[in-house]
């Protein structure tokens, strides 16, 4: 599956989020999950149709300029920052639920596909949706009011893409700057494995993403003039890699709306799942080909089991069978 066709990027600037979700899945934490910035796509695609926008929301793209994870400071050992809830109704002292935060600064690149959209119409409807956009959580966040004066740059706008328009895009990824753009890494993880199994052919997927998810030291014996020495596997060049989740991987059949109790949505198919993992990259959006690199989109196999995020960054025959 390659990212569906689009007309149109609209380009949210700048958005200061505050104690976003730092838990991106059980085993990471840092940036929220892509799954959480899809998800702010498509309740914001329902809230533009609901205010009569005949808008469709096909892929979103996320560059990140400034990030503050909310962690004590000072040692080895970082600890979240957390908050003490109100006493019971009982005066006992309530549970503390571990939470992680991170205050974020980050533009949000959404992929539009629409007929006959003027500039009129586009100026009109960037209001509508920068307004329905103000009331809702990113990640778990709370979006701040923007405080931009006139003529500003880094107020929202929208980018045409109805021809073949790599000058424009030029433009828009240098207004993007600086910042990092997430981009998917999946090749790395077969790259990995080929060089584990060499080694140890028992080895699997899972022993790669742990091998790419930290950095490997060695002792070289023969460095140094032949007075040894500690290298690790993360040379210069090999970029800013990290381990991401990328959706959900079904762990049973699928069941019928409203049959399982307690359910958040009685009248949507239910389905229990774990997270799918793989590798991200954080990248200059000076680096950036075309748009499709940036963007992320959904691919549902429920006949699989599996509902993941995809970006077409690296290869466009990137399947499933490299995700965890």
């Amino acid at each position: 599956m390659n990212c569906p066709e689009f007309t149109h990027l609209l380009v949210l600037p700048h958005l200061k989020v505050h104690n976003a979700n730092a838990v991106s899945s059980p085993l990471t934490h840092g940036f929220p999950s892509i799954t959480a910035f899809l998800g702010l796509m498509w309740a914001l695609e329902r809230k533009t149709r609901e205010a009569g926008l005949e808008l469709a929301f096909n892929a979103v793209g996320v560059v990140c300029h400034d990030h503050e994870e909310q962690t004590t400071e000072g040692g080895f050992v970082k600890s979240f920052r957390l908050t003490r809830n109100p006493v019971g109704k009982d005066g006992g002292t309530a549970a503390i639920v571990e939470e992680g935060r991170i205050h974020l600064e980050l533009s949000l690149l959404l992929a539009v596909y629409t007929e006959n959209w003027n500039e009129d119409a586009q100026q009109r409807d960037l209001q509508t949706i920068t307004g329905l956009l103000q009331g809702m959580r990113i990640a778990g966040g709370t979006l701040l009011p923007p405080a931009l004066p006139q003529g500003s740059r880094r107020r929202p706008w929208i980018a045409d893409f109805t021809d073949d328009a790599h000058d424009d895009f030029r433009k828009l990824r240098a207004r993007l700057l600086p910042g990092s753009a997430l981009v998917a890494r999946d090749d790395l993880i077969d790259q990995r494995l080929q060089e584990l199994q060499t080694a140890t052919p028992a080895a699997t997927r899972l022993d790669a993403w742990l091998s790419l998810s930290r950095i490997n030291w060695r002792h070289d014996a023969a460095a140094e003039g032949g007075k040894g020495a500690w290298q690790n596997d993360r040379t210069k060049g090999s970029g800013w890699v990290v381990p991401i989740p990328v959706g959900y991987g079904a762990l049973g059949n699928l069941h019928a709306a409203g049959s399982v109790a307690n359910a958040r949505d009685a009248t949507t198919p239910f389905r229990f799942v774990e997270s799918l993992y793989s590798m991200g990259e954080w990248i200059g959006p000076h680096r950036l080909h075309s748009p499709k690199d940036l963007l992320w989109y959904a691919d549902s196999r429920s006949d699989e089991g599996l509902y993941r995020c995809r970006n077409d960054y690296r290869a466009a025959d990137v399947h499933a069978g490299t995700t965890l």
